[in-house]
């Protein structure tokens, strides 16, 4: 387990460092993700100790969102002056990202069918 974390938090490092020497406009820990990725595409699969501490990660989400809840109770005083502005942006936002979605998901499915659709159309 102890591997497996290190693993991700050294992705995650290689990002910061690449961001950090190249002055890229994308957050360190992308960077770290896309190669983690990669690596995973190299091996074939994402091994059982990454996994479980992926699993782990995940159920515990939520607490990773009390530094930005804190963040938001900071600054409710510009809720009230940039309340709008902020409230369009993330409905337009959200709504740009469902149909984006979408659309790379339209774009994978095309030409692939459910598994029981072959068996039905050949007649067995």
């Amino acid at each position: 387990m102890l591997k497996a974390i290190t693993l991700i938090l050294l992705c995650q490092l290689i990002g910061e460092s690449l961001v950090a020497a190249s002055g890229l406009p994308v957050p360190g820990p992308v960077i770290g993700m896309v190669l983690l990725f990669l690596l995973f595409m190299l091996r074939g699969g994402v091994p059982k100790p990454i996994a479980s501490v992926g699993d782990g990660l995940l159920n515990n989400l939520a607490v990773l969102f009390v530094p930005a809840g804190v963040g938001i109770m900071q600054h409710t005083a510009r809720f009230g002056s940039e309340g709008l502005q902020l409230g369009a942006t993330i409905v337009l936002s959200t709504l740009f990202t469902i149909a984006v979605t979408a659309w790379v998901m339209k774009v994978f499915m095309t030409g692939t069918a459910p598994e029981g659709e072959d068996a039905a159309s050949d007649g067995r």
